[in-house]
């Protein structure tokens, strides 16, 4: 009894060290949040010595975690039981030399057939993995790969809709030299919705459009831009698939960027079913409610690249740049 008492009060201790030396808290802004998370729960850190992690997808069937390391050109899997496997490679570029730093695959979600679907940078293209989810091999197939004949730059986040058409976003990140490359084809980065018809239609452009999300009910579209001279989070209202109006700004974080322990940029980000927007950011995760107003803000001391839930929205995993990190939920 006495040795169990002793190896709780040191793990105790070494969370409280681990939480110290990493610089993690869970700040509470408003009471609303204390309906979501409690600010003394220990954030974790379920892998590490990774280059730049991204793209966390839950995959419940199996009970475990699917994630980017774009430099790696790899996709990691994290098992319930805290194993780490590679899961995919290459994962986003499939030639022999990419003389950038991104050339794997950032965003990875389900379609509603549960086949993978990746952002893939190197490819320059949205692709679907041709085997199961459990049978990994990288053989893919283009989903999407050019607006109007001219190849994206490098797809970088994605949702669906409950109907299946697809959202997603296309910055510079993946080019070899970003803006400046010359094979840039268009000269704009776009925020794209690909219907279920076959149908891409431009939905607005951006200067550096990232994360992407919708509203529970399908209302409204959010997008994230990481653009140090505007570092803010769109909204706008969807009248029908790839149709929106009045867009506004949902939160605007620009008065922070540079300043000390507020590492990073609006990035990737997910809607709780309840209407809270988990967002990474200055600082790590920022919690929003419907209205846009800041309530929570989980500190990472890194630049957070996304976020995901578990199934049940008990868990939130976090991509903080060589770490995979997460924090449970009420």
């Amino acid at each position: 009894m006495k040795a169990n008492l002793l190896f709780t009060l040191l793990g105790l201790l070494l969370c409280v060290s681990c939480q110290e030396s990493h610089n993690f808290s869970i700040e509470i802004l408003d009471d609303e949040a204390l309906g979501l998370i409690d600010p003394t729960t220990e954030i974790e850190v379920i892998g590490s010595g990774f280059k730049w992690t991204e793209g966390p997808l839950w995959v419940d069937s199996g009970n475990y975690l699917l994630f980017s390391d774009i430099p790696n050109n790899t996709v990691f899997k994290i098992d319930e039981a805290g194993n780490l496997t590679t899961y995919l490679k290459p994962s986003g570029f499939l030639g022999e030399t990419f003389d950038g730093k991104e050339p794997g695959s950032n965003g990875l979600l389900l379609d509603p057939t549960g086949r993978l679907v990746l952002m893939q940078h190197g490819e320059r293209r949205v692709a679907r993995m041709k085997t199961s989810l459990d049978a990994p091999n990288p053989d893919y197939e283009a989903v999407v790969n050019n607006y109007q004949g001219k190849r994206f730059n490098s797809p970088n986040d994605g949702v669906f809709d409950s109907q299946g058409n697809l959202y997603f976003t296309d910055p510079p990140y993946g080019l070899p030299k970003q803006m400046q490359d010359p094979n840039k084809e268009l000269d704009f980065q776009g925020v794209y919705c690909l219907k279920t018809s076959g149908e891409l239609t431009l939905v607005d452009q951006l200067t550096r459009p990232n994360g992407i999300a919708l509203s529970p009910d399908e209302s409204r579209l959010f997008v994230a831009v990481s653009d140090p001279e505007s570092a803010v989070w769109y909204q706008y209202d969807l009248t029908a698939p790839g149709m929106v109006k009045d867009k506004r700004i949902f939160y605007d974080t620009t008065s922070l960027i540079g300043q000390e322990d507020q590492q990073g940029l609006p990035d990737g980000m997910k809607m709780h079913s309840n209407g809270y927007l988990f967002a990474t950011g200055p600082g790590g995760v920022w919690i929003f409610n419907i209205s846009g107003k800041a309530i929570a803000r989980i500190h990472t001391g890194q630049a957070t690249a996304n976020c995901e839930f578990t199934t049940d929205e008990k868990t939130l995993f976090m991509a903080a740049d060589d770490y995979m990190l997460k924090v449970s939920l009420k």
